[in-house]
C-alpha cells in the first residue's frame, strides 16, 4: 500500500485570483483621475435655446458661467418666479457681475487672463432685458469674450 493517493484526472483547474486586486486598484485609480465632480449647483432653470451654426470652446478652464431663468421648483417659494441671475453657487444682481469678473480673474494665471471667455447660460424662455443687462455689465468690466451656450440642432424648430 501507498501512503500518496492519486489525483483524479479531468477535472476543471480553479481560477487564477492572483492578478484581481491590481485590476481592481487600476480601475479605482482611472475613475478616480478622470472624474470631474460637478462645481456648481444650479439654482435657476435652464433649457438652452436650439442652434444650428455652433462652435464648441477649446479650453474649458479658462470659461466662466453665468446662468439666468426662473428658480428651481424648490427655491419659487422663496425668490418667486421672476427671472434670475446666479453667479457661481448664489444669486446675485447686475451690480455683482464686475466683482464676479475681476475675482475670476485673480483666480486665473495673468498669462492666460486675455484668453478667458464669458459663457451666458441663459433659459429659451428668459427675458432678453436681464441679458441685455448682464452683457452690459461685462462690457463695463472689460470682460468682452462673450459666449452664449446653446444646444446644435440640424434645423430649428419653432
Amino acid at each position: 500500500m501507498s501512503k500518496f493517493k492519486k489525483k483524479k484526472s479531468g477535472g476543471i483547474p480553479a481560477v487564477n485570483t492572483a492578478a484581481l486586486p491590481d485590476i481592481v486598484f487600476m480601475l479605482l485609480f482611472f475613475f478616480m483621475v478622470t472624474t470631474v465632480m460637478r462645481e456648481v449647483t444650479l439654482k435657476v432653470k435652464v433649457v438652452t435655446p436650439q442652434a444650428t451654426e455652433v462652435n464648441k470652446l477649446e479650453r474649458k478652464s479658462l470659461v466662466s458661467y453665468i446662468y439666468i431663468g426662473e428658480p428651481t421648483d424648490q427655491l419659487q417659494a422663496q425668490f418667486g418666479t421672476a427671472d434670475r441671475i446666479q453667479l457661481n453657487d448664489a444669486f446675485a444682481t447686475k451690480k455683482d457681475i464686475i466683482p464676479f469678473v475681476e475675482g475670476e480673474r485673480e483666480q486665473t494665471d495673468p498669462a492666460e487672463v486675455p484668453l478667458m471667455t464669458f459663457s451666458i447660460k441663459a433659459d429659451q424662455k428668459a427675458e432678453m432685458g436681464i441679458v441685455t443687462d448682464v452683457k452690459q455689465e461685462l462690457r463695463k468690466a472689460n470682460a468682452l469674450k462673450i459666449n452664449y451656450s446653446t444646444k446644435k440642432t440640424d434645423k430649428i424648430v419653432d
